[in-house]
Order: structure tokens, then sequence, then C-alpha cells
């Protein structure tokens, strides 16, 4: 696996804010696609924590389940399939 779980939590928070809980589901979110290999065969290239970050500090604004969404969406517009990576909801703990 290409996404470091702990490190990219943090690193969300740092960059993004938004506490724990929006975290957390980003990155259960990231290890699923990483692990399904989708956005490898479409991109040609490997899912790490550093490209998250990248491609979630492109998103216009918000938090980063805000962000999460955004690129998800600009996934599923170019690809198709990506849909079910997106964020509906999640409980804070906060």
């Amino acid at each position: 696996m290409f996404i470091d779980p702990l490190r990219l939590e943090r690193r969300l928070r740092e960059e993004f804010g938004d506490g724990e809980g929006a975290s957390r589901v980003v990155v259960r979110q990231a290890v699923d696609l990483a692990d399904s290999g989708q956005y490898q065969a479409d991109a040609g290239t490997t899912l790490t924590n550093d490209v998250v970050l990248e491609e979630l500090a492109d998103a216009p604004d918000g938090g980063p389940t805000e962000r999460w969404n955004w690129w998800i969406g600009s996934l599923e517009a170019a690809y198709g399939g990506y849909g079910r990576f997106g964020i509906q909801q999640y409980r804070t703990t906060e």
C-alpha cells in the first residue's frame, strides 16, 4: 500500500483543518481507492499521500471532506466509476 494512513491523517489536519473525524473518513476512502487499483489504472500513477494532498490542495476551498468530494467528482467526470469513493456523510466525535 502506498497510502500511509497515520501520516496522511496528520497532514490532512495540518493543511486543511476540520478535525479528526473529517480527516479519518478521507483517509479511509483514500485507502479504499488505492486498494481498488482504479486510480492507478486510470491515471497511470500510484495513489500516494502526496498525490492525495496535491489534488486536494487544488480544490477551491473547504475542509478535507469537501476537497475530497471535489476531487472525486473530477475523477468521476473524467473516467467514471468513482462515485462510490465519495463521502456522503460522517459522524464527528469531536
